[in-house]
């Protein structure tokens, strides 16, 4: 055993360990560090008071700020074959009779690509995609309405929250940007939050959220839904077994795309 490491050093090792793996057993910093499980509590601690990380049951995760919405293009870019499975897995819960929100982005995007051909499936949507992905809708669609907001390529605004306003859906199928135990779910912009809280208000069953693995543990500027508020969480097998595991105590459950 070398030299115990000050508390500078040790806490810079553990943000250079997240920094490579973005999250980071209580276990395995013990064995990296060479020091007790207090220490590195108190270790992991000092940093989630400076914000460079979130406490986990058994460890934490890297704290990736999201600060502003990325360019619609730019997110359809960033792991489009974890998008594409996920979009597809998330469509096919959807069923005769469901009334549907779907919000904005690039994997509910993909839902909407994906899903079942059938008119009695409707779907409430601020999703502008739509008009370029589907040539002719297999099912009933209603854009909300409301103010284009050209950076999400979506709708927004008084008018689309009095729209839905108007109609329950029994499904809400939701992406979002950022997902922790702590700070829960969070989107970048403050009219696509207030969008997305209008649609789990207005829903009188599952809410469904759809995030690729690199979501987990990132936190964007507006909160829109804590982790026990969601009943499913549909991601890829890039997702850690810890993170299932944790997101599964809140009794959220997880189906992972393959």
């Amino acid at each position: 055993m070398g030299k115990p490491l000050i508390p500078a050093q040790r806490r810079e090792k553990i943000q250079e360990y997240l920094g490579v793996h973005q999250i980071a057993r209580t276990i395995d910093l013990m064995d990296l560090l060479e020091t007790s499980e207090a220490t590195v509590r108190r270790d992991l601690e000092w940093l989630e008071d400076k914000g460079f990380l979130e406490r986990t049951h058994g460890g934490a995760v890297l704290n990736q700020r999201v600060m502003v919405d990325p360019e619609f293009q730019q997110r359809i870019q960033k792991f489009p074959d974890e998008k594409k499975i996920i979009g597809e897995l998330a469509a096919s819960l959807i069923e005769e009779g469901d009334i549907v929100f779907i919000n904005s982005g690039s994997t509910a995007a993909q839902v909407l690509k994906n899903i079942p051909p059938n008119p009695r499936i409707t779907v409430y949507t601020n999703n502008m995609s739509i008009l370029t992905d589907i040539a002719e809708p297999v099912f009933k669609l209603h854009l909300i309405g409301g103010e284009f907001q050209s950076r999400s390529n979506s709708l927004a605004g008084r008018f689309a929250l009095d729209n839905l306003g108007l109609v329950f859906a029994n499904k809400a199928i939701l992406g979002v940007d950022g997902i922790s135990l702590k700070h829960g779910c969070t989107v970048p912009t403050n009219p696509e939050s207030e969008v997305v809280r209008r649609m789990i208000e207005r829903t009188k069953g599952q809410v469904i959220v759809v995030a690729d693995h690199s979501k987990w543990g990132a936190v964007s500027n507006f909160p829109v839904a804590e982790i026990d508020e969601i009943n499913k969480l549909v991601t890829d097998n890039g997702l850690s077994r810890q993170a299932k595991k944790e997101i599964g105590e809140y009794d959220v459950e997880v189906l992972v795309a393959k």
